[in-house]
Order: structure tokens, then sequence, then C-alpha cells
């Protein structure tokens, strides 16, 4: 028997149990659990969809594992997974079904949300995708003038944007020739006008990804960006040189787009959660219909790990609960995501918005405050750089941060040996992060007295070590997919709604009473408070 999702997670015998482990180990160290058992990789480390994970670089031992793995099931949250995956409506507070794993499924498989099987419709957009894509990519669609397309502008905010550009960085190796990439985002006019700067309007075809076609951020880079190729080649060219990703066909006919050439998408689908839906049109021009459906047989191919693997084999599962044993039970509030991989760079970033908006809530399904801790912050850059600036916090300073360290075995570009190097140092790194270097080491390198506390690493900081082979569409899809999952499992354990964002709302509904208040040369709103209406009246001075 397992708790209802609404009931107080800290009050379970397996919770209770984790408050006794965690007081049992807090003087034991990494390097003590290491030491003690020098084969933790053996059921701390699994392998699944081309990911190896390897956690035993974490300070938790067989016996939390084993009241973590107890948690999860007095939680529920295979049930709640299974109900996830049958389209039930886990999102409660908009009562609707959360289905991205339905976007990578098979054209075979059958999933039913309120009666109707939801696989017949993805797999109709993902053809039309891939229709629209070939043309693209051969040359076959013209531009206004009759020339083909020679740049690609995806103009979103959010998961439509995050997901397509961290896409598009990660995958610049199976990207075709002849085809620029950029991506709009903020409101700032310089973001549009940089990326425009050395583009043609008559080569340049835009993608404008908003689900209602409202977006404020959006609509405004969009019709900007409607102006600079109408003042060129007249508002007949705007069929030619924008497509929408959309569900709102009056709006999208209003812009002047051709409804044929709309990519709609569905409200079981969360934007953070939304790359492998037409969101993804962008990452399907750039590396083709083909490696885009490896992308997504990549995500498949963890959904079943994590559908079927064993709770203690089960990656996505425990890598969520030593998540939320870290967050609540060892008191740490932060992971960093350490990429060892350039194509990764906005990996972080992109992982920022999938675990902070997801799980970056203080009150429970039914509505009720949490007493417990939930989301940790999730923040990163690609290693080597990131060694030459925050490391020095996280190995010395008076914070305890845990990392999720990204190895890639193989390079697309290998020169000499720079790829040995460069997982050297990761490895590196995750030895002395979580074992340390203590005074008698220090000593035994030579180092004088004074000098030997500024050079004592207290290690015992957690780290998981995720690695492939080759960062393949394929492999880059179990990766989303995996992180997609564990947040999942946080979520389901402390009792929140993961699949909701209403923190993200209030402040658009404020952001345009205070634009109103701007357009009418007004600080003397009597809505707003104090300090707002002097930033207000600063702001309008300098104007």
């Amino acid at each position: 028997m397992f708790q209802s999702l609404e009931e107080d997670p800290a009050i379970t015998p397996a919770w209770l149990d984790l408050v006794k482990h965690s007081d049992r180990l807090s003087t034991t160290t990494i390097g003590d659990l290491v030491a003690a058992d020098p084969d933790r990789s053996g059921w701390l480390g699994h392998e699944a969809a081309g990911i190896a994970f390897d956690a035993s670089r974490q300070r938790v031992d067989s016996a939390a594992l084993t009241s973590l793995l107890d948690l999860a099931q007095q939680r529920g949250v295979l049930v709640g997974r299974d109900r996830m995956l049958s389209g039930e409506h886990i999102n409660v507070t908009e009562d609707r079904a959360v289905l991205h794993t339905a976007l990578r499924a098979p054209r075979h498989a059958h999933v039913t949300v309120d009666g109707v099987n939801v696989i017949d419709e993805v797999h109709a957009v993902l053809d039309r995708m891939a229709g629209f894509a070939r043309q693209i990519r051969s040359g076959e669609w013209k531009g206004a003038t009759g020339r083909p397309i020679s740049a690609v502008v995806n103009i979103g905010i959010g998961g439509s944007d995050l997901g397509p550009a961290m896409a598009y960085g990660a995958l610049r190796a199976f990207c075709t020739d002849g085809l620029a990439f950029r991506f709009v985002s903020n409101v700032d006019p310089t973001d549009l006008a940089e990326a425009l700067r050395d583009l043609l309007p008559e080569t340049t075809l835009f993608i404008v990804a908003s689900k209602t076609f409202t977006t404020l951020e959006t609509m405004t880079n969009a019709q900007a960006a409607r102006h600079w190729v109408t003042s060129t080649l007249g508002d007949g060219a705007v069929a030619q040189h924008f497509v929408a990703v959309s569900t709102n066909a009056e709006r999208v006919a209003d812009f002047g787009i051709d409804i044929n050439n709309m990519f709609g998408f569905w409200d079981w689908v969360g934007g953070r959660y939304s790359m492998m839906s037409a969101i993804g049109l962008s990452t399907m021009i750039a590396i083709g219909p083909e490696n885009f459906s490896e992308l997504l047989s990549g995500a498949h191919d963890m959904d079943q790990h994590f559908a079927t693997a064993d709770p203690a084999e089960n990656i996505p599962l425990i890598m969520g609960l030593i998540a939320v044993w870290n967050r609540d039970f060892l008191d740490i509030p932060t992971t960093a995501v350490l990429p060892y991989s350039q194509y990764l760079s906005r990996f972080p970033a992109y992982l920022q918005q999938l675990t902070m908006e997801s799980n970056g809530k203080c009150v429970r399904v039914d509505g009720s405050r949490v007493d417990y801790n939930t989301g940790a912050i999730y923040w990163g850059e690609p290693g080597t750089n990131g060694q030459h600036s925050f490391y020095q916090l996280l190995h010395q300073g008076t914070s305890t941060i845990a990392s999720d360290i990204i190895i890639v075995a193989r390079s697309e570009n290998p020169q000499g040996d720079q790829q040995d190097m460069l997982v050297a140092n990761a490895l590196a790194q995750a030895s002395v992060l979580s074992m340390g270097r203590n005074a008698d080491q220090v000593l035994a390198d030579g180092t004088a007295d004074p000098l030997v506390p500024h050079k004592v690493m207290p290690g015992n900081r957690p780290v998981t070590i995720l690695s492939t082979q080759r960062l393949t569409p394929r492999t880059l899809g179990a990766l989303i997919a995996l992180y997609e999952h564990s947040t999942f499992v946080q979520g389901w354990i402390w009792g929140i709604d993961s699949f909701d964002q209403w923190g993200v709302e209030l402040g658009k509904k404020v952001a345009m009473g205070i634009l109103h208040d701007i357009s009418v040369g007004t600080s003397a709103d009597s809505n707003l408070d104090a300090p707002t209406q002097a930033s207000v009246a600063h702001y309008l001075r300098w104007r």
C-alpha cells in the first residue's frame, strides 16, 4: 500500500528511516564508503539506452539506498509513472495528461488520452515536419525572390527556445552544411538585431513558436522580424518566409502565415518537455528527419527502461531518489551540471528550466504547504572552462554542492590526445571533489607547512558520472529523457505538481500593467508597490 500524492511524504516510515540514515552517515565521508566497499560501482552503477550511470561517489550506502527505494514504493512512484505513461491527467492543477513520452513512441504504439489514440496525431505531425524539412534542406522551398533558404531563425522563449537551441548546439556534428541557424528569445531588441546582422530577408526563414500565438516576447520579436522581411520584400513575402508552431490558426493566419505551414502540438505537452514535438522543427531541419527519428528513438529507449527496469537497476528512479536524498537529508541545495563536451554547452541551461520550473514549488498538489525542501538549484558550464572559474568554490567553498559530470568517450573532432586530456580532467575532478585530499597527503607532496591548509581539499562532495560512447542524436535523446524522468521521480516523492508553472504567469501579468504605465508616461499606479513606482519613474526619466 502507498500514500496518496496529497499526503505528507515526511511521515512515511521510509522518510523517517532516511532521517536516521542521514544522522548515522553524518560523520562518514565518501572516502570512508569507498574504502569499506571498493565495488560500489557494481550496485550504484548501471547502463541503459547508451548511457552509463555511476553514483558510487554519492554519500549513500546500501542501507540508505534500500530506504530510498522503500520511499519510492511508499509514495507510489512507479504507480505514478504508469499513470503518466498511460495518459491519465496527473497534471492536477491544469487537469491535463502529461505525455511527452508519446512524442517519441513508435507508430504501432497505442496511448489514449480522453478516448483518442494520440500516437496517430503525433506521427501525422512528424510526417508533415519531415516533408517540410526535406523541402528546406533540398532547396526546393524558395523565398519570395525565388532563392532557396540559407538561414533559419527560431523565435520562441522558454521551452520553445531552450530545447531547440540546446539540441542544435549538441548535434552540430550532424547538421547539414549550407544552412545557418539562429535562436531568438529575449525581448531585448539586441537579441533579434544580432541574429539578423549578417542575414538577408530573401534567404531567411522564420519559425515562430508559440502555442497560443500570443506570447508577449515571442510575438514582439515575430512582428519585428516580419517588418524586417516586409520592408524589403513586401507583405506578400510573409507566407514564404514564416511558418508557425502553434495551435491558434486564426492568429497565425492574421499574421500572414499560410495555415498549411502551421505545425501543432497538444496541451499534454508542457513547454519544457516539448523539444521532441513540432517545437523541434528547427532541429529536424538542421539534422534531417532520419537523425531526428534517432533522437526520438533514444528518448524512447530510456522511456522503456524507466517503464520496465527493476527498481534497484532503474537509472532514472535511482537518480531521482539520490537527488531527494541530497536535497532533503544531506541538505545540499544545488547541483552543478558539468558536461565535458563543448557540444553540450547549453545543456545546463536547458536543465535549469526542466528541473527548476518543474519542481520549484512550495505547495503540494492539494495546495497544502510543504515543510521540507523541494527542487534543487541546477546550473553549470562545460569543463574544462569551469575548472578555471567556479570549481574553486566547488572544492573549497563553505557550501556543499553536488555535481553531475557528463563524459563523452569519443570526440566527433579528434585532435591528437586532446580527448584523453579532457576525460582525464573530468575524472580527476570527480575524484578530488568526492575523495578530497588531506593534510598528510599534501605534506607528502613536499608542500611547506604554512601552505598546507590552503591546499587541503575537504572532498565529500557528491558526484554522479554520466557517460556515453558518442554524443549522437540517439544518446542525446536518452540523456534528455533520463533527466525528465528523474525530475518526475523527485516531484512525485515531494507530492508537488511538476507539470504546471503558475510562478511564471504572475510576472507576465504584472509586466503588462507596468508596460501600460510606461506607455502613458505615469509612475503613479496605485496597483504597484512603492519601490516599483519609484523604479518606473526612474526609467521614465532616463528613457
